[in-house]
């Protein structure tokens, strides 16, 4: 190499250097494995080659309890992250975080990106929006609790494999044939709690607790020892014991016994549909959730699931102008259908929905689009439009540990459900008490 030439490469390895330099990384801690973190960092990366400013940096943090509770530690610590996935029931802990996060609204004004809370669906932007409508975290991964069944099981056992069950009595007739037809595991669920209280609870239009699901104040009580949760708890305890229902965790765990064919129903995320479709050996089907027929009014609206992303406290301007233009990047309609369509999980705007419907997707794809049906349903009610309670990460294990009482025959229905509202109860208080 000549000196001439030598000296035009150093130089102009200097400028890339300082080209890397310049460019400003954005740290973002989330929870999502396999193929949906596969879908997550594929965003990252379309992001990341859109423009030269900014570099998001994905980071896998265990679950959503746990890297939330890593991300706690690490804000006082001082290295916390840019944006942080947290799941909808930290919603609560979040926004008492007072100087520890940055509001969603407050971030895309202070950066001028556009950003219209109508622009998002109804049931989502809701959920994560104080009492005047200020969006407080940037929807992600929304979600809701459906229904899966495998197809070529119900043909098995003499079932119509186009005519999911509708009701609870349906349902369980249809688990009694899949049974007597030799299938070891019938029935399982994913996030027992989100979907046997919470979305049970919304979708009869029933209290989950006191003062709207606690989105009206912190002096909320839970309601789920009522006569209607007694009754289906009492169900599924009973459906244990038969050999319909399988018990396989407080989170998704279920999800890989529906796609590996060994359980022929499943309720669970919209979000499983992504390690489904990649996984799955036979037919399936994507349906609404059972109702029990004789609740009035009942079936309401399902609520949300999933997570959101929040904005770390004590970054500097020009980190949260990049994360602001990132929220951005996400909100569009073309990058929304992409997540969507390639994970299950509900479009978050309505320009996103309205562009998927128009490509083709969800008549190629029938039950697409159940998710985003279940959630508008019906208008949602004081008891269908979310939940907000303090240290709600806690409540629901409380709940999911006395549903496991029932599920294993350790205690009845009733007793469970009274021990998991007084305990419950408990956590809401100290929650109240801390954050006056």
């Amino acid at each position: 190499m000549t000196r001439k030439s030598l000296m035009a490469a150093l130089i102009a390895a200097a400028f890339t250097a300082t080209g890397a330099q310049a460019q400003t990384e954005i740290h973002w801690w989330h929870s999502m494995g396999g193929a949906l973190g596969d879908k997550l960092n594929e965003l990252a990366n379309k992001f990341n080659a859109s423009q030269t400013a900014y570099k998001v940096v994905p980071s896998y943090k265990g679950s959503y309890p746990e890297s939330m509770t890593n991300a706690i530690a690490a804000y006082r610590a001082g290295n916390a992250p840019h944006i942080l996935q947290v799941f909808e029931v930290g919603t609560a802990t979040m926004m008492a975080g007072k100087g520890a996060v940055v509001p969603v609204y407050k971030l895309m004004k202070d950066a001028d990106e556009p950003f219209d809370p109508k622009a998002y669906i109804g049931p989502v932007s809701g959920y994560y929006s104080d009492s005047k409508g200020n969006m407080l975290s940037f929807p992600f991964n929304s979600s809701t609790v459906v229904f899966y069944i495998n197809k070529d099981a119900y043909k098995k056992a003499g079932l119509d494999p186009e005519k999911a069950p509708k009701t609870w009595k349906e349902f369980i007739a249809a688990a009694e044939k899949l049974k007597a037809a030799g299938q070891s595991c019938v029935y399982t669920s994913g996030w027992p709690s989100w979907m046997h209280i919470e979305n049970f609870s919304a979708w009869h239009n029933v209290p989950i607790g006191t003062k709207e699901n606690g989105m009206g104040g912190l002096d909320t009580e839970f309601k789920v020892n009522s006569p209607l949760h007694v009754r289906h708890i009492a169900m599924l305890g009973d459906m244990a014991k038969k050999g319909l229902f399988t018990y396989a965790g407080r989170t998704n765990q279920a999800e890989a016994k529906f796609s590996s064919g060994e359980c022929a129903m499943l309720t669970s995320s919209t979000g499983a549909q992504a390690n489904i479709r990649r996984m799955a050996k036979f037919q399936w089907s994507v349906n609404f959730i059972p109702y029990h027929d004789d609740v009035k009014g009942a079936p309401q609206n399902s609520i949300i699931g999933g997570a959101s992303l929040w904005v770390m406290g004590g970054k500097t301007n020009n980190a949260y102008k990049g994360v602001a233009k990132f929220f951005a990047f996400l909100s569009k309609p073309e990058i929304q259908m992409e997540w969507h369509t390639g994970t299950g999980y509900v479009p978050i705007t309505n320009a996103a929905y309205e562009l998927t419907r128009k490509s083709g997707f969800y008549d190629k794809n029938p039950g697409a689009d159940i998710a985003v049906k279940q959630l508008t349903n019906k208008p949602a009610t004081a008891n269908s439009k979310g939940l907000r309670f303090g240290n709600f990460v806690q409540g629901r294990e409380v709940i999911e540990e006395e549903m496991e009482n029932v599920f294993s025959g350790k205690k009845d229905a009733q007793k469970a459900m009274d021990d998991a509202v007084r305990r419950g109860n408990d956590i809401l208080r100290k929650f109240q008490a801390a954050n006056k």
